[in-house]
């Protein structure tokens, strides 16, 4: 097989999936068409439909897309058959049903972010970070009819540092993604579409961990962790969607207070988990056994500032409720 024998369909919607749309187009491989989500309505009153990321630059390029509302849609399936794909290319996109990832004659591989088996799931980015990962990765492998189980084409992997927050990893893992989709076509080809794969029950064990969707009330701060623990898991949500407590001021107002950068400390804890301590110019907050300093916050309502700018305008300090 030639590379010039491959006819792409391209599934993506976010600004990581971009990265290896435009890796395919700049590397000449033929993308026949781009589905994406529909257009998503903004604004106040929801008047205003925002195209994805995917769309906007399939557009830009002259590229043929689709936005079903269901994959399963007879007129959808029928369109996206007409394009006589042979193999399709997944990347932040929904689950597909079998009708559309079964179509292709070398079959639908997807770019996951993490290192499979480990971190199947929605929001495999965060829960690395959350789980206090030092390594992470991207995978490509061809969908079958479970999430994120399919057989393993190849995989690529990425350190995490200590100090690192969601946002530098999706930018590192959203380039390493495009690499690995390069590399991929590369074994695609060359094997005449049939790459040697690995099964992922061969690599499972018993600590399997998953990356189910964030939602907002698993964002909220478990101060009876450890100072390590929460200091992950702040720089897991950082800085979308933003890990968040509530504030308790002295007269009982409550008021949600997003937590977006800390560090670790050996003081030991003061006063109960969930304590606010404030010493000179920096503030902390008493965990199960350290004090946890915290940098950057927001309170509801406000700008994002740092700790100092906060306890500026505080008059009255009350105290965080776990």
């Amino acid at each position: 097989m030639q590379k010039e024998d491959l006819r792409i369909v391209f599934m993506g919607t976010p600004e990581f999936a971009v990265e290896t749309l435009k890796a395919l187009v700049e590397n000449d491989y033929r993308v026949v068409a781009v589905v994406t989500q529909p257009d998503k309505p903004v604004g106040r009153h929801g008047s205003v439909l925002q195209p994805s990321a995917v769309k906007q630059y399939a557009l830009q390029q002259g590229l043929p897309v689709l936005q079903p509302e269901k994959m399963k849609d007879a007129q959808f399936v029928e369109q996206l058959r007409s394009y006589e794909a042979n193999l399709q290319v997944v990347v932040a996109f929904r689950m597909l049903p079998e009708v559309v990832w079964a179509m292709p004659r070398y079959g639908t591989f997807n770019v996951h972010a993490a290192l499979l088996p480990q971190y199947r799931g929605a929001a495999p980015i965060n829960w690395a970070i959350i789980n206090g990962e030092t390594r992470t990765g991207v995978t490509t492998f061809f969908l079958d009819h479970d999430i994120d189980t399919g057989r393993i084409i190849m995989q690529l992997p990425f350190d995490i540092p200590d100090e690192a927050d969601v946002e530098y990893v999706y930018d590192g893992l959203m380039r390493l993604g495009a690499d690995i989709c390069l590399q991929t076509l590369q074994r695609i080809v060359a094997a005449d579409g049939q790459p040697a794969t690995t099964s992922q029950q061969s690599l499972e064990d018993s600590t399997l961990k998953l990356a189910p969707k964030i939602y907002k009330d698993t964002c909220r701060i478990d101060w009876t962790k450890t100072a390590k623990q929460v200091y992950d898991f702040v720089r897991g949500l950082s800085p979308v969607p933003g890990a968040w407590t509530t504030l308790k001021s002295l007269d009982g107002r409550e008021t949600v207070l997003k937590i977006f950068r800390t560090t670790k400390t050996e003081q030991p804890a003061q006063g109960g988990v969930g304590q606010l301590v404030v010493d000179k110019k920096h503030l902390y907050i008493a965990c199960a056994d350290r004090l946890l300093q915290i940098d950057e916050l927001q309170l509801a309502g406000k700008k994002r500032m740092d700790a100092q700018s906060f306890l500026n305008g505080m008059k009255e300090l009350g105290e965080i409720r776990v």
